[in-house]
């Protein structure tokens, strides 16, 4: 029974299946000659991954098969293929770059030098070319031959093939060598000359992808390397300030031990620290994508080399050990950098917790400053308040022994035997005392009910 229905498959079916078959090799039988490039289109230093690159990079790929009338692909596509009759072209499109690897059969018998004379690259129209100003990220010609191991005797012909640089070669895929120096020679383009002793089949295709595939992604990962060598003076700068401002929160804690807190010092040096922060973080944001990147080309660099399975070639160092002692030291400086811009933003944030912990403690300080201030002059207004009642006592006194005066007056004139002005004088104490007995009882009274 077959699925013959596409509505039984899940959305996602298909192209999740073709993804492990989407960038197959070159099917390459030496001899043969290639030109690979890599061409990087991300604009800026940030590396920004967004449609407009991967737009860039069909625009190009779709001018050079304009020149042959051939179709190119969607721009949905990620791997393109075609043979223009001259030449064989593999095209790739990656997140941040794209790469063509141009390939055409040799005639047996052709000499070593004259493999990287009669390049692929020949038919590439000079126009197209020149609209990569500024993109070239790799340029490499591959020389796939047919034959014999590399002798004692090749090596001076080896030489002259690569400048007389130091070469890095070994036994790869038990039937095949390798020999490159990784240098960008006279011509502009790095050289890879490999060796087909006794490959199975197909294996001369995976043996020049995954060489082509160690290039591109060496240069990829050392995209990361300006940009620590960028960081690390700026890193230094500010360290130097950071040690600084924790030397002046140290002076301004002795300085203040014994003496009332400088609250305006304290707010400047937290508003250095805040710039500080502000300053680490806009680097880490330029810095941070790319040294990730980094890292990954690293990994799938040292992946391809374990795939190559070599051997050593005495006298020359191998691809692995050649990385190691190259590209490892840039790795390490792009991660040690990274680690360096994590520590010092931890360290500036531990700083400003410090410091906005300080300021808390000379605010709280402030605060209880003040609220004894209140405390003292509440002392004083009841201070005044008991002066003032002691004054109302009198006042209202006055004015009671004025109105028993008033009463006296009117009994005397009503005919009653009483003399106004002995009776005022015998009830004055009397007032007195009941007009403070009141004031007291109100005031207990308003004590008790504030308490509830």
């Amino acid at each position: 029974m077959s699925l013959v229905y596409s509505s039984l498959n899940h959305p996602l079916r298909v192209p999740l299946a073709a993804e492990v078959h989407s960038r197959p090799f070159l099917r390459l039988a030496a001899p043969e000659s290639l030109t690979h490039l890599a061409v990087y289109a991300s604009q800026g230093l940030s590396s920004a991954v967004d449609d407009d690159i991967s737009g860039t990079q069909h625009a190009i790929l779709l001018a050079l098969c304009g020149h042959f009338g051939v179709a190119g692909p969607g721009t949905e596509a990620k791997y393109f293929f075609h043979d223009f009759g001259r030449f064989r072209l593999k095209w790739e499109c990656h997140t941040e770059f794209a790469t063509y690897t141009f390939a055409q059969s040799q005639p047996a018998g052709l000499a070593i030098g004259a493999a990287f004379d009669q390049v692929p690259l020949q038919h590439i129209p000079q126009l197209w070319l020149q609209s990569l100003r500024g993109k070239l990220m790799v340029a490499a010609h591959v020389a796939l031959e047919q034959g014999d191991s590399f002798l004692a005797s090749s090596l001076p012909t080896m030489g002259q093939l690569f400048e007389n640089n130091m070469q890095a070669g070994s036994h790869v895929l038990q039937g095949g060598e390798i020999r490159t120096d990784f240098v960008i020679q006279a011509d502009g383009f790095s050289r890879f000359l490999m060796r087909d002793v006794g490959l199975q089949e197909q294996q001369a295709g995976r043996l020049v992808q995954r060489m082509l595939e160690i290039e591109t992604y060496r240069m990829m990962a050392l995209l990361g390397l300006p940009h620590a060598q960028r960081a690390a003076p700026i890193l230094n700068a500010i360290e130097g300030e950071l040690a600084k401002l924790t030397a002046a929160m140290t002076d301004n804690q002795h300085s203040t031990a014994n003496t009332t807190p400088d609250e305006d010092g304290e707010q400047a040096l937290l508003n250095d620290i805040i710039g500080l922060a502000a300053r680490i973080e806009k680097l880490s944001l330029e810095n941070s994508y790319r040294f990730s990147a980094s890292q990954a080309y690293f990994r799938l660099v040292k992946a391809r080399i374990d795939e190559l399975r070599e051997l050593r070639v005495e006298g020359i160092p191998t691809i692995g050990e050649f990385m190691e002692r190259r590209l490892a030291p840039a790795m390490d400086t792009c991660a040690s950098i990274a680690r360096r811009q994590e520590a010092l933003a931890e360290r500036i944030a531990h700083t400003n917790d410090l410091l906005r912990t300080r300021v808390g403690i000379v605010q709280e300080q402030q605060n209880r400053k003040i609220l004894e201030s209140l405390n003292k002059r509440a002392a004083q207004q009841l201070l005044l308040q008991q002066a003032v009642e002691g004054l109302s006592v009198v006042a209202i006194s006055y004015y009671l022994a004025g109105l028993v005066n008033y009463v006296g007056k009117a009994a005397k004139a009503a005919g009653w035997p009483v003399n106004p002005d002995m009776a005022t004088g015998i009830m004055i104490p009397v007032i007195v005392a009941g007009v403070w007995w009141g004031l007291s009882r109100m005031h207990l009274r308003l004590k008790e009910h504030s308490g509830r």
